[in-house]
């Protein structure tokens, strides 16, 4: 558990250091005033060239090999919604590094945030204790199955006998 939220607060930081960097890159390059081809290729080239972006697409990419790692390692339902954490993180991250003015009632959605991810920690952590308290280990026989997840066998039931299927040609002459 250790791990995985060590590999989690690593990508975290990542992607709201990443998210900065696209931020303020982009608002270097300046925003696409018409949706044509022109402007879109003079937007993609600053894009490319900007120093700012290059890093926060960086970052961003490390934030996802992170979280393929933790997916790969972890339940989707405990590793999914700890990313919302990503959002304080990138709050804190402008607010300083941005220097943008958080109001109030943002930080108390911020605050909702924390809460939500502390009790999801906790229901893993439980489940965990729950697990360590169980005596007896699943047989490897359970354990095999719940890996492949068989789909239950139904039993097969047996075919109608087959009749003998009139061919136009049969009508037609008879």
């Amino acid at each position: 558990m250790t791990k995985i939220l060590a590999i989690l607060i690593a990508g975290l930081v990542c992607e709201a250091i990443g998210v900065v960097f696209l931020s303020k890159g982009l608002k270097q390059i300046g925003e696409v005033k018409q949706v044509n081809a022109a402007e879109v290729w003079r937007a993609v080239k600053a894009g490319v060239s900007n120093g700012n972006i290059l890093l926060g697409v960086a970052l961003e990419a490390a934030f996802f090999v992170c979280l393929l790692v933790l997916l790969s390692r972890s339940d989707v339902s405990f590793i999914w919604p700890l990313t919302a954490m990503g959002f304080v993180l990138t709050t804190l991250t402008a607010k300083f590094l941005l220097h943008e003015q958080v109001p109030p009632l943002r930080w108390l959605g911020v605050l909702l945030i924390m809460l939500g991810a502390g009790l999801i920690t906790w229901t893993e952590k439980a489940k965990e204790r729950e697990a360590q308290a169980s005596p007896l280990p699943p047989s490897p026989a359970a354990r095999h199955a719940v890996l492949r997840r068989e789909p239950r066998r139904v039993p097969r039931l047996a075919a109608a006998p087959k009749q003998p299927v009139a061919r136009t040609t049969d009508r037609i002459a008879g």
